[in-house]
């Protein structure tokens, strides 16, 4: 990330070069006497300057500006090195073609300057060639910043294949390494902990005769390693859902602002929403919050996708001894149909893996409305659903 940030920097100080440079040319071209400046050579050369400075965010008219400029000077009798400025011309064409792959930009773009260097050059010479060498002029001053343009482009897509090959690599490797982590956890700490729980078990079978403080004792510890066990396989699931890694980034604290946002954006389509949101949903672990959020997002994404908006859309979390219920109901627009799809698949997928239920359709509790309930473990309070 530094070098990305550092590499703008850099391209952003280049914008300025112009603005500094220009002037030191201008200068170092007028003498007193015959050798000097026009004024007129001063305000289009310092104007050309000016406007570079916009070719980041409007390349193809910052060029199509440039060459129009170019015309007065090349046609000025500018001795020296001054004679270098109407060329900004030619370092905005660079700028189009490295920016863009769109050949009908590139070609406006290339057109305004081979007029602008036509146009400049044209009977500037006395010889018997003068069309010739116009021609082969215009040809160097273009074709050269044409394949420097492109070969800056080529050199910028190389590296972004190169820098999405390298996630893509990265993100597969961290994706062998949590299959590799959730095999281990599977076939070493969660067979010893239903070892465990095996053994207590039939340890307290033998001995329920005996004192029932040991009897209390093996319960307990059948219980625990029972508690463990199941965490055991919601971390197993964790580890197998690539998804998890962007639950890392929302705290426990900000999960009723995460679900705000999406009711936000259902109301910002135009969708009344009656909600009935339990504001005690801290102390859920990683998957309960990564199902609570996903359940919440796709029944909302359906919410604006398939519902009438004339009819409120009732929508509520509730946090009770069963668990936790998420609840959405919603009017279909007439004519309206949910395909089958892969998003209540995965909705049902997440609720099973996190020990929960989902119900989705019309006709629940005899309300022909479009409901979807999802009952979900509270694994803060340790409530699991029978």
């Amino acid at each position: 990330m530094i070098e990305i940030r550092a590499h703008r920097d850099w391209r952003g100080l280049l914008r300025w070069l112009p603005l500094v440079l220009i002037p030191v040319l201008l200068l170092a071209s007028t003498y007193p006497g015959q050798y000097r400046v026009p004024p007129h050579y001063w305000l289009l050369a310092m104007t050309a300057a000016v406007v570079f400075l916009a070719g980041a965010r409007w390349p193809l008219a910052v060029s199509l500006a440039l060459s129009a400029l170019a015309v007065p000077m090349l046609r000025t009798d500018a001795w020296g090195v001054s004679g270098l400025a109407p060329y900004l011309g030619a370092v905005a064409l660079v700028d189009v073609v490295a920016r863009t792959h769109r050949w009908s930009t590139v070609a406006v773009a290339t057109a305004g300057w081979v007029a602008a260097v036509t146009l400049g050059r044209v009977g500037l010479h006395d010889n018997s060639i003068g069309r010739a060498s116009t021609l082969v002029e215009a040809a160097a001053y273009v074709g050269l910043p044409l394949l420097l343009g492109l070969y800056l482009r080529g050199q910028r897509d190389l590296a972004q294949n190169l820098r999405l090959r390298a996630e893509e690599e990265q993100a597969r490797t961290r994706l062998d390494e949590r299959a590799a982590l959730a095999r281990e956890l599977h076939d070493v700490v969660a067979h010893h902990m239903a070892s465990i729980v095996l053994r207590t078990s039939v340890a307290g079978h033998v001995v329920r005769e005996a004192d029932p403080r040991v009897v209390a004792v093996l319960d307990d510890v059948r219980d625990t390693a029972a508690d463990a066990l199941a965490d055991i396989r919601r971390l197993l699931a964790a580890l197998r859902d690539p998804t998890l890694g962007t639950v890392a980034l929302v705290d426990s604290d900000a999960v009723t602002t995460e679900v705000e946002a999406a009711l936000t954006r259902v109301r910002a389509a135009g969708f009344t929403v009656v909600t009935d949101i339990d504001t005690d949903l801290g102390g859920l672990d990683a998957i309960s919050r990564l199902t609570l959020l996903r359940l919440v997002q796709e029944s909302l994404t359906n919410v604006m996708k398939y519902a009438d908006r004339d009819v409120p859309v009732r929508f509520a979390i509730i946090r009770c001894e069963n668990g936790i219920t998420i609840e959405v109901v919603n009017s279909r627009r007439n004519g309206v149909t949910t395909p089958p799809g892969h998003g209540i698949i995965g909705m049902r997928e997440r609720a099973e893996l996190a020990g929960g239920t989902l119900t989705v359709g019309t006709g629940v509790d005899g309300d022909e409305k479009w409901t979807v309930r999802a009952l979900l473990p509270d694994t803060a309070r340790g409530v699991g659903l029978s």
